[in-house]
């Protein structure tokens, strides 16, 4: 997952998809010149200098970056001069360098390492926020000196074209057009929009940490390996704890051998903000509804078809056609696969059908028994830190020449993050890469990738690229085994950020991983595919103990069970990117309806052939924070079409010799280093020679 803070000199999104605002003055008079979020660090890379950084530094750092940039904006909009390039839309692109600065560290932690102070800070700045990037995207006179840029944008060349018809087309989708008592209006939807998506985030969040799974007899915990008990033991000694991770299923349904314990943490999950103090029902039907009030302001009949229009996918019909292609070859597969697991229940001795809290278990039974493939044993081969440097950093050094040396010289947010100094292949120092591994009650759930500081030739700043993860972090003086699924997510994200290091544009509004969201996962979702490549996997998955490469049997078990299970996989990710569509492509008044969002949930996924009893969707919509929480509305699709284009990239490189420099390099300057430059289609076309095919999608899932 990619973590969209900003965009160039003007913020318009944060990781917690913040929209715009309007306040009067904001500067406040205070001495800024000592605030180390104001000034540009003298840190290598000018990254945060978290030695310096203080919790009452983020507020007026805010406040004043905020003010500095609308007095700005003033400016540009009541220019005399005739609209140009230069005075206008350059001026635009950097007003809010300071903004940028501060708001990219300031999301960063409150993501990855908040606490009370940042979640108040944090409340209070959402809806200015918002307030913000609407008083800069429903400015007249600001947009009519754009319009008038973007009428003579042939006479631009390279960047500064683009960069002109992309600030012209965010004007126009953000409201610029509409009538100013609309405009009004859509500044009202817009701050609340953001306070009630800041409070949907820390009411989860809060939920996450206060439920928990107490266990006081280690019977029922059967079936975990003595290191995971160590991890679950508690503080006091008096019992084991599990703790969620953010997706319905949870990773340990897979080992626990007692049933009762499998359904209370699976309903523990399911019902983490269903009702009681953490309920989020409420509020998502809210955001819902003042989402699609917005796109009607906006002129389009419902939020989704407001969302896609600049994206890969351009429509929801595209979307639809292309979900139409999987669902029959899906569903089929999935029922073929609770059959073979009712079996295994049965064997075990428990009559009746399969439940929820069933799937994940009798799934690793029968992989075990099929492909003798235990995960267990499996995750002794798989520790953190060389999966990430044996593993993620090799692969990178085959394909891309570039080498990373660790800097303990280099502030970090928590002691449990480490920083990588990047160099080219002839040496030249390319970016820092800092990573964040070990889950803690202070970070959000998930994995994803943002920057520090975002590359840009026009500021002359290199980027400051990070990865955060949710691993569970093992007693002391325990190893960190991570699951074969875990290791994938770890490539995953570096593929994030392959796409921000190697970000080679003169704006950061069109720089790296600043592309449309069904686009944006296509290099991580390509980067997992070195995961099982014979010559890195052999080079990272080595016994924590004795040092010996993974056994051959072992990897073939693992490639062979690679479409193992895929029903299952593609069902819950399809319900829930159908899910995210269902509620983004209705009309107000039907979702004013609404009373209960897991009824609605049930209905939907029943309407589109994707409701099945035993896998519910990945996220439940009270608790999907990709949509409700962060900037994937209408969105979360693009896991699956991105996945489509992944493979086909795999395809091609399966086709021109693999893992090698060669192919690495052309992908790095055709894919990779593009950024927001061209058309994504033929971007995309130019590197394989053709179109993306979905057959190699479902030929990788087993669908054929």
């Amino acid at each position: 997952m990619i973590n969209k803070i900003k965009k160039g000199g003007v913020l318009l999104a944060a990781g917690l998809a913040f929209y715009a605002c309007s306040t009067n003055k904001i500067i406040e008079n205070k001495d800024m010149s000592s605030n180390p979020l104001l000034m540009k660090s003298t840190l290598p890379y000018h990254a945060p200098n978290f030695t310096q950084i203080k919790n009452e530094h983020y507020r007026p750092a805010l406040l004043h970056a905020m003010g500095l940039q609308k007095e700005r904006v003033k400016e540009i909009a009541r220019n005399k001069a005739k609209p140009s390039f230069e005075n206008t839309v350059l001026a635009l692109e950097k007003s809010g360098i300071e903004l940028s600065r501060v708001s990219s560290v300031f999301y960063g932690l409150t993501s990855a390492n908040t606490n009370d102070t940042l979640r108040k800070i944090q409340e209070e700045m959402s809806p200015l926020m918002a307030a913000h990037t609407d008083f800069i995207y429903l400015n007249e006179d600001l947009f009519q000196r754009i319009k008038e840029v973007y009428k003579n944008k042939d006479e631009l060349s390279g960047e500064d074209k683009i960069l002109t018809e992309e600030y012209y087309k965010s004007f126009v989708q953000s409201g610029a057009e509409i009538s100013s008592d609309k405009k009004e209006k859509l500044k009202r939807i817009n701050t609340e929009i953001a306070s009630l998506q800041t409070e949907f985030n820390q009411t989860l969040l809060d939920a996450i940490n206060h439920k928990k799974l107490e266990i006081y007899e280690v019977k029922e915990l059967e079936g975990l390996s003595e290191g995971l008990l160590k991890s679950l033991k508690k503080e006091d000694g008096s019992g084991y704890e599990i703790k969620l991770i953010n997706t319905t299923q949870q990773p340990l349904l897979s080992s626990l051998k007692n049933r009762e314990t499998r359904k209370k943490l699976f309903e523990l999950s399911y019902n983490r903000t269903n009702g009681g103090e953490y309920d989020t029902n409420g509020i998502i039907v809210k955001i819902a509804e003042l989402r699609a009030e917005k796109a009607n302001l906006l002129g389009f009949d419902t939020y989704a078809d407001w969302s896609l229009v600049n994206t890969m996918v351009e429509n929801k019909e595209t979307v639809q056609n292309f979900f139409a292609q999987l669902i029959p070859s899906v569903r089929n597969k999935t029922a073929k696969e609770a059959e073979i697991l009712k079996e295994s229940l049965h064997e075990d001795g428990f009559a009746g059908d399969l439940e929820p809290w069933d799937w994940a278990y009798y799934a690793e039974k029968v992989r075990q028994k099929k492909y003798d493939l235990d995960e267990n044993l499996l995750r002794e081969y798989f520790e953190v830190n060389s999966v990430l440097e044996k593993g993620v950093f090799y692969a990178a050094n085959k394909l891309y020449g570039i080498t990373f040396e660790e800097r303990k010289d280099i502030p970090v947010y928590h002691p449990d993050v480490r920083v990588f100094e990047i160099f080219e292949e002839d040496g030249t120092p390319l970016a820092l890469f800092y990573v964040d591994l070990f889950a803690r009650p202070s970070k959000r759930g998930g994995a994803w990738m943002s920057n520090f500081v975002a590359q840009s030739h026009l500021f002359k700043n290199k980027p400051v690229v990070y990865n955060v993860c949710n691993y569970a972090k093992p007693a002391d003086g325990e190893p960190a085994l991570i699951s074969y699924d875990e290791v994938t997510t770890l490539f995953h994200e570096f593929g994030h950020a392959l796409h921000g290091l190697f970000a080679n544009q003169k704006y950061a509004k069109l720089s790296g991983t600043n592309v449309a969201r069904d686009f944006v996962e296509l290099p991580s979702q390509a980067n997992e595919h070195w995961a099982l490549n014979d010559e890195v996997l052999k080079n990272y998955a080595k016994h924590y103990k004795t040092g010996a490469i993974i056994p051959a049997e072992m990897i073939k078990s693992v490639k062979n069970a690679a479409t193992f299970n895929q029903g299952f996989s593609l069902t819950e990710v399809m319900g829930a990117a159908n899910l995210d569509l269902q509620w983004h492509n209705k009309s107000l008044s039907a979702l004013s309806e609404i009373r209960n969002p897991l009824d609605f949930q049930k209905k939907q996924l029943e309407k589109e052939n994707l409701y099945d009893p035993y896998i519910p969707t990945r996220y439940l919509s009270n608790f999907f924070a990709h949509i409700f929480g962060g900037g994937y509305a209408s969105g979360y699709y693009s896991y699956l079409w991105t996945e489509m284009l992944a493979e086909d990239t795999n395809a091609w490189f399966d086709a021109n010799g693999d893992l090698n420099r060669q192919a690495g390099q052309r992908y790095r300057d055709m894919i990779l280093s593009q950024g927001n430059t061209k058309n994504y289609k033929e971007m995309y076309k130019a590197f394989t020679g053709r179109d993306a095919e979905v057959e190699h999608m479902i030929e990788a899932r087993g669908l054929n």
